[in-house]
């Protein structure tokens, strides 16, 4: 009996001392992202007309690359998310009338993705799910009402919409990565960019599952000037109304007396 209880411990002693180095060695062969921006701020001017961050990083290891299936990087870069009410007009009796419409949950105000390859060779739908990188997956609708017919619609027409506006953007093959250690890419944002927190995200992949992510903030802000008048617009809005109308006024009769001067001589 004793001789059992004392084999019954020393095996469970074994297997505690053992566990540690093989818990060591999954550390070891993990990739992690060491990332770097350009800028992590974005200012909002009178003459802002877009902006070019550079993203570029290296991957840590402790030990050498892994054989196998080269490693591939995503790049994604999204603006706020917001709710967006999604309209559909039919033309009845000649004119085109709202009919239905949809409130899309959340939608990011600005969503680009870049890849090192073909985006369905760097990740695979399972994975796509879990982590929500492509643009269609980045697009929450919970439901609609049963009564309206092609839900699905109204959110593929914000993407659809988006995408004509430069604001969603797929870039495959823009990602350029050296000796599966350094990666850099280049996200190019608009000048109708939304104020607000944005975020970067990075994941590395190995035939298709993400093997490490890494996630940063941009904050993209008006300053100056365009900064006043927001501010000003959204807090006090009487007296943003009253300027605007005094500058109008302003503007129209300095325009007439230019005019008359002009016709004068």
């Amino acid at each position: 009996m004793i001789r059992s209880l004392l084999l019954s411990l020393s095996f469970a002693i074994l297997l505690l001392t053992s566990a540690p180095p093989a818990q060591a060695a999954t550390q070891a062969t993990t990739e992690e992202v060491v990332l770097g921006l350009s800028q992590d701020r974005v200012a909002i001017t009178a003459n802002f007309d877009g902006s070019e961050i550079l993203i570029f990083g290296a991957v840590k290891r402790e030990t050498p690359i892994p054989e196998g299936d080269p490693l591939q990087v995503i790049v994604a870069v999204s603006g706020p998310n917001s709710p967006v009410t999604v309209r559909r007009k039919e033309k009845k009796l000649g004119i085109w009338v709202n009919t239905d419409s949809v409130l899309v949950d959340s939608a990011p105000s600005f969503y680009a993705i870049a890849t090192s390859a073909p985006f369905n060779e760097v990740i695979s739908a399972t994975e796509d799910l879990r982590y929500r990188v492509s643009i269609a997956r980045a697009i929450r609708s919970v439901g609609a009402a049963m009564h309206i017919r092609g839900a699905q619609d109204f959110a593929d027409a914000v993407v659809r919409i988006r995408e004509d506006e430069g604001l969603y953007s797929l870039r495959e093959n823009t990602v350029a990565v050296d000796q599966q250690t350094l990666f850099r890419s280049a996200i190019e944002m608009p000048a109708d960019l939304t104020e607000g927190h944005y975020t970067a995200r990075i994941l590395l992949t190995r035939a298709g599952q993400v093997v490490s992510s890494f996630e940063t903030d941009i904050d993209v802000r008006k300053v100056g000037l365009e900064r006043f008048l927001y501010a000003m617009s959204r807090e006090q809005p009487f007296l943003y109304g009253l300027m605007s109308l005094a500058i109008a006024i302003a503007a129209g009769w300095g325009a007439s007396a230019a005019f008359r001067l002009l016709r004068n001589n």
